[in-house]
């Protein structure tokens, strides 16, 4: 099994910055993706950055965003600054990997998610 544990959010203001971090452990064969999703109140989660060789942004974040992978640790962190009421939501972390049990076996892991906050 991989488990993800995300820290780092809280409640800020309009315009300020969070900072998330998630690290990946247990049975680690591989981890190809990680990524950040979110999910706003009563709505359905969304991808907000992804690394997969390449990274990709939510249009909604682009120049406001920065995430960061450390590959030899595991670990991916997402610099949030500029943050606007509708970056509300739980955000999540995801890990497509697989384990030593299974190493030809890719899953999708998910963290238990964090709070963000941003109030106007």
């Amino acid at each position: 099994q991989v488990q993800l544990v995300e820290s780092g959010g809280g409640l800020v203001q309009a315009g300020g910055s969070l900072r998330l971090s998630c690290v990946a452990s247990g049975n680690i064969f591989t981890i190809n993706v990680m990524a950040w999703y979110r999910q706003p109140p009563g709505k359905q989660r969304e991808l907000v950055a992804e690394v997969a060789g390449t990274t990709t942004y939510a249009d909604s974040v682009k120049g406001r965003f920065t995430v960061s992978r450390d590959s030899d640790k595991n670990t991916l962190d997402l610099q949030m600054n500029s943050l606007e009421p509708e970056d509300t939501g739980v955000y999540y972390c995801k890990a497509e990997g697989s384990t030593w049990q299974a190493p030809r076996l890719v899953v999708n892991y998910w963290g238990q998610g964090t709070q963000v906050t941003v109030s106007s």
